[in-house]
């Protein structure tokens, strides 16, 4: 595989497709539709599971981010075994209106990422599926649904993606939501550790071929989300909360932790060394994602106690 140009293969009946869906909606219209992948994107995806987990139900917050956290380490893994160029990368009839990275070049693959499967749908997949699945009602299922067919359609009416990576996706979202859901009904709830590092083991793998920086971020992720899930089950035992303000703050800290640890763990090395794309600043990145998603997920929490006195 050329990590530097990709590959190119597709079917020719996507093109047209993508060409009349462009030619339909215009420029207004894809731009109105790009916002529909915001759903799938990092920070919506964080804010949901960070209610979830740390406000309404922390058990579904596992489940939930147990499936999707999967579905972000597969994702890179297989990508990082077809390495598929975007679609506008080939076809100039196909416009972006929705770079993965507006600060580089548009036909930078490095920067833009790689195609196949859609990184959106197979989150919407794990995450909205697997909340439809935990709710069990007919508009939860509809509006899951809904959300999750927008966010597939997105990708492809922004030029980022081809159909078969859309429906790629789909799959992979899917069969997380299985996966997840027949080992825990096969594993005793206090042996849960075990599948954690059976996937987090499994997902190393990815050291000896992956290239791309998805993979060792979403490699400190399950390291680190996964750890954080079962150190709560053990130490900290924080109780969820339904006071409005109270959520909001948990929220807001959760992230301005996250935040603040990414940015001071970077500081003892130099910006060439972070993007020099080598395995060992590969895995410093993995290593950064999996401390700061550790802490934020699993220590954070014991300030909980403190929110509690003073809303109490």
């Amino acid at each position: 595989m050329d990590a530097v140009t990709g590959n190119t293969f597709y079917f020719e009946f996507e093109v047209r497709l993508m060409e009349w869906i462009q030619q339909i909606l215009g420029d207004k219209g894809a731009g109105i539709v790009s916002h529909f992948s915001a759903l799938g994107e990092e920070y919506f995806l964080i804010l949901l599971i960070a209610f979830l987990y740390w406000c309404y139900d922390k058990r579904i917050g596992e489940k939930v981010g147990s499936i999707l956290v999967l579905g972000v380490i597969i994702n890179p893994l297989i990508k990082n075994i077809f390495w598929r160029r975007r679609p506008y990368f080939d076809h100039e009839s196909i416009e972006c209106y929705r770079p993965l990275d507006t600060e580089h070049d548009l036909f930078d693959i490095s920067a833009q990422g790689l195609s196949f499967p859609s990184g959106h749908s197979t989150n919407a997949a794990a995450a909205f599926g697997s909340i439809a699945m935990i709710v069990r009602k007919k508009w939860a299922t509809i509006l899951c649904g809904i959300i999750i067919l927008l966010i597939g359609f997105s990708r492809v009416a922004v030029g980022v993606h081809y159909p078969t990576d859309v429906i790629a996706g789909w799959i992979s979202g899917f069969l997380c939501i299985w996966f997840i859901v027949f080992c825990r009904n096969k594993i005793p709830e206090d042996k849960t550790w075990i599948l954690y590092l059976v996937i987090f083991l499994i997902s190393c793998l990815g050291l000896l071929y992956c290239k791309t920086t998805d993979y060792f971020t979403c490699l400190g992720l399950v390291g680190g989300i996964y750890g954080a899930f079962e150190f709560e089950k053990r130490f900290v035992h924080f109780e969820n909360t339904r006071n409005p303000l109270s959520c909001v703050l948990r929220i807001f800290f959760g992230v301005a932790i996250y935040l603040v640890l990414n940015t001071l763990l970077k500081l003892p090395f130099s910006a060439e060394f972070l993007d020099s794309g080598t395995l060992i600043a590969g895995i410093v990145r993995s290593l950064r994602y999996l401390i700061v998603s550790f802490i934020t997920v699993g220590v954070y929490p014991y300030t909980f106690r403190i929110h509690k006195h003073i809303f109490s």
